[in-house]
């Protein structure tokens, strides 16, 4: 572990041993960490730019030995086209309330939490990990600084989704979606990306930054239906240009 000075805050760095890879089975993974404790809007910027992902104070990127399946993505706000299918989505949601505001913590966000995730433990063989306020907190409640915030949603007067995200410099990075999955029908995690769209387009932010895409996940290979999108193709430092293509 090392710490590295910075002008406008520090940065602890330390990197996890190799493990076996959540996304695909059989190869193993090894993750590279920085936290940071006041985090700016400008270096939070530079990191998602480069492939870093915020949960926090922590911000987290895969070093793998001899695998790079873990991409980035970032679909472009304004060549994004809202087609009659994405329109009907829409639609289906006009009595759904959306409200933007800090992240908080609550009972109704834990006990959602909890029912999203042993519903997605039985559908999709997610490996299941309790959370409680102070677990929920350290993921989600911390190191937001002036630029987190949570889009809540609500129907039937109880609240269904909770989307984390970080409105950054040039873009909206996405940090983590739940929902109830009774209300499966709305389509919430589509909705939930249109309106991160629509919130960047009113900020005139130019990217929406959705983690990594691993073609052989089918948690995350969806992304790829997101388009148009860009990948990034290098491994950048903060020193270093990111290059997206």
């Amino acid at each position: 572990m090392r710490k590295v000075p910075l002008v406008d805050t520090d940065i602890i760095e330390f990197s996890t041993l190799q493990s076996p890879c959540v996304y695909i089975k059989g190869k193993q993974m090894k993750m590279a960490y920085k936290y940071i404790k006041e985090c700016s809007l400008s270096l939070s910027t530079k990191l998602i730019q480069r492939g870093w992902r915020r949960f926090g104070h922590y911000y987290s990127a895969p070093v793998c030995e001899a695998c790079d399946a873990c991409q980035s993505m970032r679909i472009s706000v304004n060549e994004f086209v809202f087609s009659k299918s994405i329109r009907r989505i829409m639609k289906k949601n006009a009595n759904t309330r959306v409200l933007v505001r800090k992240p908080s913590i609550s009972p109704d966000h834990l006990a959602l939490y909890e029912k999203y995730h042993r519903y997605m433990q039985e559908k999709k063989g997610w490996e299941y990990y309790p959370v409680n306020a102070e677990s929920y907190a350290d993921l989600y409640g911390k190191g937001h600084s002036s630029y987190g915030y949570e889009i809540l949603y609500i129907r039937d007067e109880k609240l269904i989704g909770v989307d984390l995200v970080d409105f950054l410099e040039d873009g909206v990075s996405a940090i983590y979606f739940y929902y109830d999955p009774d209300y499966m029908y709305l389509s919430l995690g589509k909705f939930s990306l249109y309106k991160q769209i629509e919130m960047a387009k009113e900020r005139q932010l130019a990217w929406i930054y959705l983690g990594y895409y691993v073609k052989e996940c089918d948690s995350l290979n969806y992304k790829a239906a997101y388009k148009p999108h860009q990948i990034l193709k290098n491994n950048p430092s903060l020193k270093e240009q990111a290059i997206w293509e």
